[in-house]
């Protein structure tokens, strides 16, 4: 069987988002703590303008902000860098890329990457936790390590880390690239 043209051709950029249940978590406790003591509240003889008004500024200013601003968080792949949206963009080209690991933190699992100057990045997506699980999480991050190390280029040279000596200072800021202090 022959494959179509579009097919066998990889594509140009892979983007990697929040799913929607990792996007709304952080407002449900809000949520499961605010509508009940609104309601009781209310139910208590309190004027409805002095608890709904103030409810329903914070939920219409909040969800919105928090859906917006999570859309972002990710990662786009491209053949040169991979790009990280996090608070700030920032793109790191492959060829500095040292490693790419799976760490965690606080429960979760999140995808780093190392570079050769010492620097690390922790990308907000994808990642898997407790509550947010992300069923891909794996598929992603093998997706990742498997577009860096095709991307990387030919003159990409792997840095050594440096030899701790026993008793000696660790590598700065737990990342074993960066250079010794």
């Amino acid at each position: 069987m022959e494959q179509s043209q579009v097919a066998a051709t990889p594509p140009e950029r892979i983007r990697y988002r929040l799913t929607s249940l990792q996007r709304l978590l952080p407002v449900l406790p809000g949520f499961v703590v605010v509508v009940p003591s609104q309601t009781l509240l209310w139910l208590d003889g309190e004027s409805s303008d002095s608890v709904i008004v103030p409810g329903l500024l914070i939920w219409g200013v909040l969800l919105p902000l928090v859906l917006i601003t999570s859309r972002r968080f990710g990662v786009t792949l491209t053949p040169s860098a991979a790009i990280a949206h996090n608070f700030r963009r920032r793109t790191i080209p492959w060829s500095n890329v040292q490693a790419i690991q799976i760490e965690s933190l606080l429960g979760s699992r999140t995808v780093v990457i190392y570079e050769a100057g010492g620097r690390r990045t922790r990308l907000r997506a994808p990642m898997s936790g407790f509550l947010s699980w992300d069923h891909s999480f794996e598929e992603k991050f093998h997706t990742i390590g498997r577009w860096w190390l095709d991307h990387r280029g030919p003159d990409w040279v792997p840095v050594p880390p440096p030899g701790v000596w026993w008793g000696g200072p660790p590598a700065s800021h737990g990342n074993p690239y960066a250079p010794t202090v």
